[in-house]
């Protein structure tokens, strides 16, 4: 009889995995395995890429097809990292019946070679190359794109513009737009989906009245209300009426017999009335500050789920919103992602605003350069601008400050303070005339005589 060490060493050295191997070990013992692939399987106890393991490792493997054990196995062996591993695995396990030996070895390699092609030259110059990657491409970019959200008409700014909204960092987009996915009733139902925009679609009384003004005669001011806009938005008169009256302790709002609002206030004059006819107009009656408009749409005509699309964004205020999918709601202003998410989003929305932006104007620019501008821009922990107020005006070197802008602050500052520049970078090495520390000049060779 084996013991447990000698049955889970016996398991490793066929390719089991380690933990597999200690299981089988508590309750199987090698030398009593009679059963076959189909009856380890019936059992429903035993996963097929263990059951597939086992059988190999008794020296009854069956020939044909590639197994998932193989899989795991060689390539888990190969020279990749884990994130491109997994991938692999997954997408082989799909087409695993269409393998064999030789195909799942020439894959393998394949995807070996090109990974080890893609990977950079010791010191090559990425800043440069990511620079003039993105920099060239947006020569051919339009200057001034819409796109249209649906036949509502929500503009989003695209194009150079839009590139040069998200190096910039700037705290609030020219088109600010969130794009909210939902859930249950409300995804399959549109006339659910309309009540949810109309609920978070923010209204002020200039939106549901028709006119407003002041009466002299009586010292009044008298608010028309529309009452067709009212029953779209979902609105009541007892909700504006007491929205007014919480305006101020003193404000008393009744209705008139033909549907008007008349407003009245102790002791005011008609200046003053004038004033709070203009409060009033403004009044915020429903909805989340920041979202102008939302507009309900079908992902994909036919059969898709319904979303909102809406004009102005408020990512913190719509979570916990019920019917509202927090989990896939996304948004086109940067700095509101990291105020909610975190940076790690911030920096993967910045690869996302950017690449869709350059594909929208059919660019192909590798991802690559775009997430190091990404990481560059957010590594600090917080949304840095590429720039003088940002990674530009943050270099530690003089000269190369002096070089993006404001070169007499910069060097004036810097004789004042007594500063020393080291000549590491690229741009002070060309000022000074000496070859720069990266390709071939990273490398220093000594002739020795004799």
């Amino acid at each position: 009889m084996q013991t447990k060490e000698e049955v889970t060493k016996e398991l490793t050295g066929a390719g089991v995995e380690q933990e597999i191997a200690e299981l089988i070990g508590d309750e199987f013992m090698l030398a009593e395995l009679t059963a076959g692939l189909d009856k380890l399987l019936d059992s429903e106890e035993v996963e097929e890429g263990c059951a597939e393991d086992i059988i190999r490792m008794a020296g009854r493997e069956e020939e044909g097809e590639i197994k998932f054990g193989d899989i795991e196995l060689k390539v888990n062996e190969s020279a990749i990292p884990k994130r491109i591993k997994d991938e692999l695995k997954k997408k082989l396990r799909a087409i695993r019946t269409e393998l064999n030996n030789k195909k799942l070895d020439a894959i393998l390699n394949g995807v070996a070679e090109k990974y080890n092609k893609s990977k950079v030259v010791p010191r090559e110059a990425v800043g440069i190359v990511a620079a003039q990657s993105i920099g060239e491409p947006g020569t051919q970019m339009t200057l001034r794109t819409f796109h249209y959200a649906g036949v509502g008409a929500i503009y989003i700014t695209l194009g150079l513009p839009r590139i040069i909204e998200v190096v910039d960092a700037r705290k609030k987009p020219s088109t600010p737009a969130m794009k909210i996915k939902l859930t249950g009733e409300y995804a399959r139902n549109r006339n659910k989906a309309e009540e949810l925009a109309r609920e978070i679609e923010k209204t002020y009384i200039r939106d549901i009245k028709s006119e407003i003004d002041v009466s002299r005669k009586d010292m009044s001011v008298w608010v028309s209300l529309r009452e067709k806009e009212l029953k779209r938005r979902h609105i009541e008169k007892e909700e504006v009426k007491e929205k007014i009256e919480g305006m101020d302790s003193d404000v008393h709002v009744e209705e008139a017999e033909d549907g008007k609002l008349r407003i009245q206030v102790p002791n005011k004059s008609y200046q003053e009335l004038r004033k709070l006819e203009k409060e009033v107009n403004n009044l915020s009656v429903k909805g989340i500050e920041g979202i102008m408009r939302g507009i309900v749409r079908r992902e994909n005509e036919g059969d898709g789920e319904y979303m909102l699309y809406t004009e102005g964004s408020a990512l913190k205020k719509v979570r916990g919103i019920e019917g509202v999918d927090f989990s896939r709601t996304t948004t086109n202003n940067i700095a509101e992602i990291a105020d909610v998410l975190g940076i790690e989003a911030a920096r993967n929305a910045i690869i996302d605003e950017m690449m869709n932006t350059l594909e929208e104007q059919g660019l192909d620019v590798d991802v690559r350069h775009v997430t190091l501008i990404a990481d560059a821009m957010t590594m600090e922990g917080e949304v840095k601008s590429i720039g003088r107020h940002g990674l530009a005006g943050g270099k530690v070197s003089v000269l190369s400050r002096a070089a993006f802008e404001v070169t007499v602050d910069n060097l004036l500052d810097a004789a004042m303070y007594g500063e020393t520049d080291e000549l590491k970078g690229v741009t002070e090495n060309v000022i000074v005339g000496q070859p720069i520390k990266l390709g071939t000049g990273a490398i220093e060779l000594v002739a020795r005589g004799g």
